[in-house]
């Protein structure tokens, strides 16, 4: 009895034994087929990196390096579009796209006229490029470029303004007369004459580009010798000039004084131009309605006085004026300009009884005081020709519709 359960003892380790080799089998195979699983899960994700084309891999946001495909990098920063330069076509559609919307690029038909649009746009172009020469010396290639193509651009619209002419035409062996379009002939003779003062003043500045005799000091020269170089009166941002220690030549002299002789002339040119344009527009409603109902309101009393006078002379009249500071000078002639409009309109209002400008004056003294009167403008512009304009130049830009 003994003897069989020491048997039956050694049976239950036999099979106790064999149930743990069992199970740490089943452990190892399972641990095993894991391993294998991840390895498979890997190697598939690697493959499949390796399928993807590189614009799919800088779209998922990395960058395969040459030469190791399994060795990855951050993303590559993408080029910003604001750095980028506009083309000559988008520069082109800004400009015409202000033109077309009077400067409203909002689109909220708040804008203002195409001709003061267009006048805008060539006076900031010119204060642009003309406002960066600050030394007597040619003008950079690039910005002598920029101005050409610019300026053509804005141009090129003056060849659509056109008027009707009537001229003959044979049909069949008829001659007709028909109505044919051409260019304004303001704009005829205006735009080749500042064509032309436009070319001069460039000469003039590729004239300096020999000269050896005077130079300007450089930004990082400015504290040279002590500081003396610093500028002394309130136009700090031009450039210092520096002249041989005995001064210019003779020479030089008489060559610096004719190109100034000739940028005046091409300056005196262009305001005349500017002036004969004016003065043939025609004045707006919004500045006739400003304007009071008689001369001597205009002009106020000791004005009115010594024009209306029976003794006159401008040259003693203009004596007697206070024409100390700019601000009092661009007074005076808005007075007289307005009190000029007036004048005028009263003249027309004798001859239309239905005119509210018609007055008791006479006719003939109508016409003295105006005479006079222009005769006093006409001192006061060649006297001050760097003048602003009076009101009604700028009302007249203002409200052009041509």
């Amino acid at each position: 009895m003994i003897h069989g359960l020491e048997k039956e003892r050694e049976d239950c380790k036999s099979k106790l034994y064999h149930f743990n080799e069992v199970q740490q089998e089943d452990m190892g195979l399972h641990a095993k087929s894991m391993s294998v699983d991840q390895l498979a899960f890997r190697s598939s994700e690697v493959a499949g990196t390796k399928n993807m084309t590189s614009s799919e891999k800088q779209k998922n946001g990395w960058s395969i390096q040459r030469g190791n495909d399994n060795a990855l990098k951050p993303p590559v920063p993408r080029e910003d579009p604001k750095t980028k330069q506009p083309s000559d076509l988008d520069l082109m559609k800004e400009k015409f796209g202000k033109l077309l919307l009077g400067e409203d690029m909002s689109g909220g038909g708040k804008g203002v006229s195409s001709a003061l649009a267009l006048s805008n746009a060539i006076t900031n172009l010119a204060a642009s490029v003309f406002g960066e020469q600050r030394r007597l010396e040619p003008m950079s290639s690039d910005r002598k470029a920029r101005w050409k193509k610019e300026i053509d651009w804005l141009l090129c619209v003056t060849d659509h303004i056109v008027e009707f002419a009537p001229s003959k035409q044979q049909i069949n062996g008829v001659t007709m007369e028909i109505m044919t379009t051409k260019q304004r002939t303001d704009l005829q003779m205006n735009i080749p004459a500042l064509r032309k003062l436009d070319a001069m003043l460039l000469d003039c500045l590729d004239n300096f580009k020999d000269q050896t005799e005077f130079y300007y000091v450089k930004k990082e020269d400015d504290n040279v010798e002590g500081g003396n170089d610093k500028r002394k009166d309130d136009k700090w941002w031009l450039p210092i000039c520096r002249v041989p220690p005995k001064g210019l030549s003779e020479a030089t002299r008489r060559w610096l004084k004719f190109q100034k002789d000739s940028v005046n002339q091409v300056l005196k040119a262009a305001m005349a131009i500017n002036a004969q344009v004016l003065s043939e527009m025609e004045i707006p409603e919004n500045y006739l309605e400003s304007l009071p109902k008689n001369g001597r309101s205009s002009l106020g009393d000791m004005i009115y006085k010594g024009i209306t006078m029976d003794s006159f002379d401008p040259d003693e009249f203009l004596s007697m004026m206070d024409l100390s500071s700019e601000h009092k000078i661009l007074d005076l002639k808005n007075r007289i300009e307005a009190s000029i409009v007036i004048w005028r309109q009263k003249m027309n209002g004798t001859k239309d009884s239905k005119s509210h400008w018609g007055s008791a004056v006479s006719l003939e003294k109508r016409e003295l005081f105006e005479e006079r009167a222009e005769t006093v403008l006409t001192i006061l512009k060649h006297r001050f020709p760097g003048i602003p304009q009076s009101a009604l130049d700028i009302s007249k830009i203002q409200y052009s519709k041509v």
